[in-house]
């Protein structure tokens, strides 16, 4: 396998603008004025001058992303005091037993797509499933962590532009956790769920936390995610919150009719699997607060061939990290001679 690489359409694509709420494309500003004309057309000038300088940023962010995300994640390991240190590492004890059932059936030769259904639980949303993923005193411990972080001083990484609050779990420490439950857990069940996308393995992802309360993020607007396979595990006990339910809709390119969306209302300690390019969203969040734990699984096998974001042959940058799930081809100098 070579070096893990982004797609250059990174850099000018998929930019999220919270005052338009949705995604745009930015070359340069004469194209983005151009482009969307109409959108902009009543927007004062004052607007505009903001639109443009959140686009600006958010490129600048993301040129500087993974030097970023390096540099704060050293500085984390030298200074952060882990609230609870013995969850950094992946116990089987964290996870659900309904869970290590289900993993352990898919690891079977002879286990079938029909022979799952036993062990998982189908929404009435197409081709998503929910089980409980870890145990109450695990997300217990969890959360806690979380919040004990996002109290200190130390530097964090947001999540996307969609996201502002949150946290980069690689960058926190649970970067090997996290591997550990892609490779030995979720790898065979994506596997035996979702064959189209998981054919050659997942082999790279990205992890985080989000968060929705009144005063921060409040909703997430209609989008698509940049991996093959989404998992989202609730981590917010029941009753700390009201409202924020996701809603799910078409396939990314496929016709979309707003009246046929349906909603999933999260479970404490379970996570809702999905495919990276079903479109969806979350209602406002009417009180309390929402954390969730999401991973974006990637196969770069599958994205190799064609970028989910831009829909064309990705054109590689080389970075430090997963970057986003592409790998160069390396040649095996010594195989040549």
């Amino acid at each position: 396998m070579g070096k893990f690489c982004i797609c250059s359409c990174f850099l000018t694509q998929n930019i999220f603008v919270r005052i338009l709420n949705c995604h745009v494309e930015y070359t340069c500003k004469a194209q983005f004025l151009q482009m969307y004309h109409q959108m902009l057309a009543e927007k004062s000038q004052s607007d505009l001058e903001q639109i443009i300088l959140q686009i600006s940023n958010e490129i600048s962010r993301r040129k500087n992303l993974f030097s970023d995300s390096l540099e704060r994640k050293s500085l984390i390991q030298q200074q952060y005091h882990n609230l609870h240190p013995h969850i950094f590492t992946l116990k089987e004890s964290f996870l659900a037993p309904q869970f290590l059932q289900l993993v352990n059936y898919c690891r079977q030769e002879d286990a079938t797509f029909e022979g799952v259904f036993h062990l998982i639980n189908e929404t009435n949303i197409e081709r998503t499933y929910t089980f409980p993923v870890f145990t109450e005193e695990f997300c217990k411990e969890f959360l806690e962590e979380i919040l004990h972080f996002e109290d200190s001083s130390l530097p964090k990484g947001r999540p996307n532009t969609m996201n502002n609050h949150g946290v980069l779990l690689e960058e926190l420490g649970f970067d090997g956790f996290i591997t550990e439950l892609r490779e030995r857990y979720l790898g065979p069940v994506c596997h035996l769920l979702y064959p189209d996308w998981c054919w050659a393995g997942l082999d790279s992802h990205k992890a985080f936390i989000v968060q929705y309360s009144e005063g921060g993020d409040v909703d997430l607007a209609y989008h698509y995610d940049n991996a093959e396979v989404t998992l989202n595990v609730a981590l917010s006990p029941e009753g700390s919150y009201k409202g924020g339910d996701l809603f799910f809709g078409a396939m990314k390119n496929e016709f979309d009719n707003e009246r046929l969306w349906k909603s999933y209302r999260h479970v404490p300690c379970f996570g809702i699997l999905h495919r990276g390019q079903h479109r969806h969203g979350a209602y406002p969040i009417e009180t309390g607060s929402r954390y969730n734990m999401i991973m974006w699984m990637r196969s770069s096998s599958v994205r190799n061939k064609k970028c989910p974001m831009c829909g064309s042959v990705p054109d590689l940058v080389e970075v430090d990290g997963y970057g986003d799930g592409f790998t160069s081809q390396t040649v095996d100098v010594c195989s040549l001679t």
